[in-house]
Parts: structure tokens; sequence; C-alpha cells
């Protein structure tokens, strides 16, 4: 008997010593998801959303740093998804910063032309495409990206994935040059007429993000449907661009393109590549900006690596937002618990380091008091 309440002492003087460890070490944890959180976009489904809704709860719990809108669902191949009309679109956005964050990032494809979430048939106004504006004078663009902000701000979205600064090197090429969204085949005039639209964007306090570094522009498929080599048709030209925008200023967003280069990374597309991030994009071009993956459900990438061992080789080589659509071959009811999980059991491992994630925290969260978004 003796012998059971020494036990039952040890045990308790153990406990009372590990007790504020173990709840130190969960702030810890607890902390360290928050900021995971922050590093994602997420996709969901419904046009409208009350308290009881699984995006409201999600954006919540894990603190999502943002959602992305979509007028028609991929997998089941129907409309509506997110946006049916004006009117509908704005109440949605509202009730998700009233119920769940004020200072969640809006996001949307809103390019002009055939890339535009926000459908003239829909109700919403009717932009042209790059390769349209691109024929006209400079001003002429910065008044339709004006119409575009305005019309944004008053929808309650604060980022446009826009403007595409893909050369348009291969006129043929199915997701670019096919879609009538690059500028020019002129790297120089892609550029200016870029910061234009760029400038109209910001007049209405909206986050800019050019795509898709270090360009799309010459391949001949389609990253959304698998893994894009453009090893034999890229051009460096392709980069002036990034290099242009960079040098005058330019700090928002830049998004990576699924793209692969065997002549400058061997092994990995961009969004998956230190050597396009933290080297070309980082040090070579200095961008102090946030970087945001493109979608990391589209074909190649999830078809290559898996969803999960994607989201880590992303955020190693140097991404510090990463889209998840939600909106591929197959919807996820628990995307975000997924990736917030698979993040942090990365840093815990030692696969990801806790200084990366700070680092990526800090730029989104000067992004958006930039931005007043909070």
């Amino acid at each position: 008997m003796k012998n059971v309440f020494k036990v039952l002492i040890i045990i308790t003087l153990i406990s009372v010593f590990l007790a504020p460890k173990l709840y130190e070490e969960k702030k810890e944890d607890d902390a360290l998801k928050q900021k995971i959180g922050q590093m994602l976009i997420l996709g969901f489904r419904g046009t409208e959303v009350n308290s009881d809704s699984s995006i409201i709860k999600e954006i919540k719990k894990y603190n999502l740093g943002g959602v992305i809108l979509f007028d028609r669902d991929v997998p089941t191949k129907q409309f509506p998804r997110n946006i049916i009309d004006p009117e509908q679109t704005k109440k949605l956005i509202a009730d998700l910063k009233n119920l769940a964050s004020p200072s969640l990032f809006v996001a949307v494809d809103a390019e002009g032309g055939l890339i535009n979430r926000l459908k003239e048939k829909y109700g919403f106004v009717n932009i042209p495409s790059a390769q349209e504006m691109g024929k006209e004078n400079l001003e002429k663009t910065k008044e339709n990206a004006l119409i575009i902000a305005e019309e944004l701000s008053e929808l309650g979205i604060n980022i446009d994935f826009a403007p595409v600064v893909d050369v348009n090197v291969n006129p043929e090429n199915p997701v670019i040059g096919g879609l009538e969204r690059s500028f020019s085949e002129d790297p120089e005039k892609t550029a200016l007429y870029a910061s234009k639209f760029i400038e109209g964007l910001h007049e209405k306090n909206i986050v800019s993000a050019i795509k898709h570094f270090p360009g799309h522009g010459s391949s001949t498929e389609d990253s959304h449907l698998g893994m894009v080599d453009v090893t034999d048709t890229y051009k460096q030209e392709e980069l002036i661009p990034y290099q242009r925008l960079i040098e005058r200023g330019y700090s928002d967003m830049v998004m990576t393109a699924h793209i692969v280069n065997r002549n400058i990374d061997p092994d990995f597309p961009a969004t998956l590549s230190p050597l396009y991030i933290k080297k070309i994009l980082r040090e070579n071009l200095e961008f102090r900006g946030v970087v945001v993956s493109d979608d990391m459900n589209m074909g190649a990438i999830v078809d290559h690596y898996g969803f999960d061992e994607a989201l880590v080789k992303a955020i190693q080589a140097g991404c510090d937002v990463l889209i998840i659509s939600n909106n591929g071959n197959e919807y996820k009811e628990k995307a975000a618990e997924e990736a917030v999980e698979t993040i942090f059991r990365a840093v815990k491992r030692g696969d990801l380091s806790e200084h990366q994630i700070n680092e990526s925290y800090d730029r989104i969260q000067e992004l958006k008091q930039k931005y007043g978004i909070k």
C-alpha cells in the first residue's frame, strides 16, 4: 500500500512540474498553426454562408489567410459555385468577413477577356482581354483596370490575380496566347501595359499579383492538365517584365508557374524550385513582396507530387502563400485541416523551419496592413 501511495505522489509531482511545460508547448503549437493558416488561400463551395457553414468554421479555427471565389465548380462541371450575380456576391463576401474574419484576403481571377470569374452574363462589367488592351494606348489599359478595380472594391474583393505578364512568345499557347491573356510579344511593352493595369488596381486599393513566374508564354501545353516542360521553348526575355516591374518598386505578389525548365532546374517545376524562387526571384531580381503559388490542385502538381508533398516542397522553395482552389479534379471537405496539419508536422520534424514560416507570415501581414485589410 505504501508503494502505491509513493507512486501516486511521484505521478502527482511529475504532473505538477510537467503541466506548465505542456501548456506552453501547446500554446506555441497553436500559435504556429495560426501562422500557417495565414499562408493558405482556400476555395470552397457555396453562394451564401452562415455561422454553421464549414468555410466559416475553417477560417476561424485555422486562421486562414484568405479565400478564392469561382463562378463554376470544376469537379461537378456545374454553375454556380460561389458567384451568381453582383448582389449575391457582395453579400457572400460581407458575410464571410463579418462571420469569420475582417482581415480576410478575398481573391478572384479578373484579368478581362475570357479569364474573368465576374462575367458580363452574370451582370458584371465587360472588360477586354489583355491582348485587346495591348492594341490600345497605355492609358486605356489603366482605364479598364480602374473599371475592374471599382467593381472589385464595391463587391469587397481585395485581391485580383492579375495582370498576366507572360510574353506572347507562342501565340498558339493553349493557356496564354490562345486565350488572349498576354499584352504583347514584346517584353518591354508587356511590362509597360502591366504597370498601367497595376496602377488602375492600386487606385482602388486592390492587391495585384503578376503571373506566371518565370513566364508561361512559350509553353505548348496547359499546366492545369499536367506538367508543362518549356526547356526547349523558354526565352530569357520572359523574365524582363518581372525585372522591369520590380525595378520600379513593385512589391505586391508574384504568382509562380507550374512549368519545368530543365536548363534551370532539372528536378522541379518553378513552384517547387528554390532555384527559381529563392535564387532568381528573391536574390537576383530582389523581389521583397509575397510569393504566391498557382493553384496547388492543378494537374501539373498533384499528379506528380501529391497534395501533401507538394505543399511542403512549395514552402521549402520559398512560397509564402499557397492557393488551394479545391476546384480541380476533386473536392476535399477537409482541405484546410489537411494542409495546416501537413505543414505543421513538416516543421516539427525539421523539414521546414519555423523561421521561414515566420518570415512568410510577416510578409503577409505587411501586405494586409499596406492595403488596410484588417
